[in-house]
């Protein structure tokens, strides 16, 4: 087993065979700029040749990027059998490694090719030739070799046997339909590195059995020296090996070392699901909304009593912080735990009514954040736990269906009452505008907002109640999470925007900035 394991990530290709998913030029370049230069993986594979002339314009405008930082070597494409074209297309945007497809079974090779071995080894070395002569470096993909070792081995001994006589860099195994479990994926490595033990092998896993994180570490056990991943396991039908899984379990389960810098992973995850438009589940591992919330209440009590509830995938290695949920499971140390992050101190029995009151809103399906914490407190008791006080006093939004949304808002803050009007692309972000107009006045520094969803009950009605959460992010990175509820969505949006301006004037940041 390989002490350092490579990682390439193939989001920018095999992630955009996921149904629905197409990256502009801009967004390949940004998501390429950040695998690179803030993940740190080792080399990421953006395309497939000839797909298009959109496509090459967008890889163009990738490798312009790469060579002007240097970074051009570490970006692939994948081409195919056929000599000069893909070669020349690759050459032509600016890149100089091929990932070139080749048949991993026969059944691929005489089915789908409709040729021989001995036929498809004649292009399979014109086209590594050709490459090499125009000095590029060339890894070799065995297409469909899981089924190729299961159901063909000696066809596979056969065609790696005759690669390792051409100019070959790397061989790319991939469990094309995701077929084989952990032990296959161990048996097939094995079955070449004893034969070629000088070879090269990077694994690509596909997720089809939910299996991809467990046979890429077993293929790392088995001597392959990289893996590939994609960003939020983005790929066709079940998707590619997830990069967050993969890259926590290497790290944690065989004390491998990669380049990868772990915190970087939550941002990735969130610039390629913002890109791509395909939501992360809320329990995704690592990465998803929930995975650090703790719900029941002996959870929260463990975590105060030395983190009996904790693992070793802390939140804080990923830049994120544990989060304590209140509802209809929490328990005494939930409360303890979010009044103690807003520096809210309660008696023993004001904490009890507070938590049944928290209890009783869970056993409604509402849904309560830290955030919602100092006002249920203010209802509660009259008690004035905000330091400060900002209050939306009057929000008027209109909409057409011939002009920009307009918007017209007032607020009180410390006894000043402030106006202002503003326009945006929709109503809230009208809304916005003027708000940041009057927080420029205050001296108030807005948080960016990182997410925004709207929530409708099943079967609602016109008038029924709507739930805006939004998802924001302070100057020091942390992030909350307010939660505003009307029968009117800008309005549910609203709410939760006064919520956000009533917490962070509690950060000590932003209070200071205020005086």
């Amino acid at each position: 087993m390989h002490n350092q394991i490579e990682i390439m990530d193939t989001t920018l290709r095999d992630g955009e065979q996921t149904d629905g998913v197409s990256f502009s030029a801009f967004e390949k370049l940004q998501i390429a700029r950040y695998l690179l230069e803030e993940l740190v993986v080792d080399r990421i594979e953006i395309a497939s040749a000839r797909v298009s002339e959109g496509e090459r314009d967008s890889v163009r405008e990738v490798f312009q990027w790469a060579a002007e930082s240097q970074n051009a070597g570490r970006i692939e494409v994948l081409g195919f059998t056929d000599h000069r074209a893909s070669v020349n297309w690759i050459q032509d945007c600016g890149g100089s490694v091929l990932n070139l497809l080749t048949k991993g079974s026969r059944r691929h090779c005489t089915e789908q090719l409709g040729k021989t071995l001995s036929e498809h080894l004649h292009d399979i070395a014109r086209t590594m030739d050709y490459a090499a002569d125009r000095k590029m470096r060339v890894n070799v993909y065995l297409e469909d070799w899981s089924n190729g070792f299961l159901n063909s081995p000696d066809y596979v001994r056969e065609l790696v046997g005759e690669l390792r006589k051409l100019p070959l860099n790397r061989l790319l195994l991939p469990d094309t339909l995701g077929i084989m479990d952990p032990e296959e994926v161990r048996a097939g490595i094995n079955d070449l590195l004893q034969l070629h033990p000088e070879l090269i092998i990077d694994f690509h896993a596909h997720n089809d059995y939910g299996l991809a994180t467990a046979n890429c570490l077993a293929a790392v056990r088995a001597g392959a020296a990289g893996v590939h991943v994609a960003v939020n396991g983005l790929g066709e039908r079940a998707g590619n090996a997830p990069l967050e899984s993969v890259i926590t379990a290497l790290h944690d389960k065989l004390h491998v070392r990669t380049n990868i810098n772990e915190r970087a992973i939550v941002g990735a995850s969130r610039l390629v699901e913002t890109f791509s438009g395909k939501r992360v589940q809320s329990n995704r591992p690592i990465v998803g909304q929930d995975v650090y919330t703790q719900t029941a209440g002996i959870h929260a009590d463990g975590d105060r009593k030395n983190n009996l509830y904790a693992n070793p995938i802390l939140p804080e290695r990923f830049g994120r912080q544990r989060v304590y949920a209140l509802g209809k499971l929490a328990g005494k140390a939930s409360i303890k735990n979010n009044l103690k992050a807003l520096g809210i101190q309660l008696s023993e029995e004001r904490e009890v009514l507070l938590l049944e009151r928290i209890k009783s809103l869970g056993e409604q399906k509402k849904t309560i954040t830290v955030d919602d914490l100092p006002f249920l407190i203010e209802d509660l008791f009259g008690s004035r736990v905000l330091q400060t006080e900002i209050r939306i006093t009057d929000a008027v939004v209109t909409t057409n269906l011939h002009g920009r949304p307009q918007a017209r808002i007032a607020l009180e803050f410390k006894g000043q009452k402030l106006e202002a009007q503003a326009e945006g692309d929709g109503g809230y972000d009208a809304f916005m505008n003027a708000l940041l107009e009057l927080a420029g006045k205050l001296g108030l520094k807005l948080p960016t907002l990182r997410d925004y969803e709207v929530r409708i009950p099943p079967g609602g009605k016109t008038d029924a109640l709507v739930e805006a959460v939004i998802i924001w992010e302070l100057p020091d990175g942390t992030t909350l999470r307010t939660v505003g509820v009307s029968p009117d969505q800008v309005l549910a949006a609203i709410r939760a925007t006064e919520k956000m301006l009533n917490r962070v004037l509690q950060h000590s940041g932003l209070q200071a900035a205020t005086r």
